[in-house]
């Protein structure tokens, strides 16, 4: 792709900020193994530039991580930053003016030329000012594979959903379980989101999310979506619910189940295995006819502060996180794309390459449906999904009309 990184070494690339050491508590949830190695890179380098202090504060599941931080924030115990995703999540805490605004060091370093796409930064602007430091772009249309396990089924690998439960009994069949799951709520509404891109396309996505129709949230194309959605429940196993994500991913590289649905987040968790892309494993954007990928991602807030030495950490934190060493170097293991295009990426896998063609294909990003809606709605389609997943006495007809009202009076 031509890319090259940028010759200057971190400490020249960073901004300089006060002398004076604060500690900077993050909040993260990145607990997996693979996240745990991400986010040492973020902590260690950041240690490095000087006398502050990044102090950990990891915590299991990202709906809890930012209850916490929301709760601290408006408690008067901010933390020096915290993860959210790049998102409508944190657009009170801007509304407020509880978070520091980035716009000296964003200026200075040029955030609005370099970060892509432009849809990855838009969360973080708003008035004039920039209040988020997107880290990395995230997608989550994947399906992983164990090969093997295909290999041994006598079944070919499925690149869409009809493909997939075709495949699933003959894999049953063979003795594994066909589709590793993780039984948490997000989970099943992330795992819905893919099943609804699948079966349907890029214009009904928009229609869907961003213009809020009500006739597509009631269409036989949304009825589809559930009923595909709904078919994948017997091909799961008993242990599913409460299984964290990571803990479905160990099910697919030990051979115990052939494929789960995830972002490209698990591709840490293969590589922290010592598995090889395309070799032990597969990734298949989608499954879907056109392969799509939901550009979201990892961002960071930094809550206002009167400690003036504690903002100048933050700043520091904010400028070190956008450097082309370190977005190469924590996307690299973290198994998320760079928001910047001028880092090296000769050490792509044959997954992170996937995912950089898809990004270089404008018809291939949509924007995920949490940029368009409220934590309000987004909770309540999630709680729906949830129902019907776990509750298979649940009509299609009620899902429909339940997720129809959602739709009407999103906002």
């Amino acid at each position: 792709m031509g890319k090259k990184l940028f010759t200057a070494t971190l400490g020249a690339g960073v901004m300089s900020f006060s002398v004076q050491a604060a500690d900077l508590e993050v909040i993260h949830w990145w607990t997996s193994g693979g996240e745990q190695k991400a986010v040492t890179v973020l902590a260690e380098e950041f240690n490095k530039l000087g006398k502050d202090k990044w102090i950990d504060t990891a915590v299991a599941l990202g709906e809890n991580a930012r209850s916490l931080t929301m709760q601290r924030i408006l408690g008067g115990d901010a933390p020096g930053a915290a993860q959210f995703n790049t998102s409508r999540q944190f657009e009170e805490l801007i509304e407020e003016g509880l978070l520091l605004d980035l716009s000296p060091v964003a200026e200075k370093e040029g955030w609005t030329d370099f970060i892509r796409p432009s849809s990855i930064l838009n969360p973080c602007m708003k008035d004039g000012g920039i209040y988020c430091v997107p880290v990395n772009i995230h997608s989550a249309q994947w399906l992983w594979t164990n090969k093997q396990v295909f290999a041994d089924s006598g079944v070919k690998e499925p690149h869409t959903w009809e493909e997939f439960l075709a495949a699933a009994p003959k894999i049953q069949a063979a003795g594994y379980i066909p589709l590793a799951f993780g039984g948490q709520g997000w989970q099943e509404r992330h795992v819905f989101d893919v099943v609804l891109i699948g079966v349907t396309d890029e214009a009904f996505w928009n229609r869907l999310w961003k213009e809020k129709s009500v006739d597509a949230a009631g269409s036989e194309q949304m009825r589809k979506v559930f009923e595909t959605f709904g078919a994948l429940r017997q091909f799961t196993d008993t242990g599913a619910p409460g299984r964290n994500w990571n803990d479905a991913t160990n099910m697919v590289i030990t051979g115990k189940a052939a494929a789960q649905v995830m972002g490209d987040w698990a591709r840490g968790e293969f590589a922290a295995a010592g598995k090889v892309a395309e070799v032990d494993y597969g990734c298949i954007p989608g499954p879907s006819q056109r392969p799509y990928l939901t550009l979201g991602g990892d961002a960071f807030i930094f809550p206002k502060s009167s400690d003036k030495s504690l903002e100048a950490a933050q700043m520091k934190l904010a400028s070190m996180m956008l450097s082309p060493v370190i977005q190469a170097k924590f996307n690299n293991t973290k198994g998320s794309l760079p928001v910047r295009a001028d880092v090296d990426l000769t050490v792509a896998d044959a997954c992170m390459k996937k995912g950089l063609a898809l990004l270089d294909d404008p018809k291939a990003s949509i924007t995920p449906a949490n940029a368009y809606i409220t934590e309000d709605t987004n909770g309540q389609i999630q709680d729906l999904v949830s129902t019907f997943w776990n509750e298979p006495s649940m009509s299609v007809d009620s899902a429909l009309s339940v997720f129809k009202g959602i739709i009407e009076d999103a906002e």
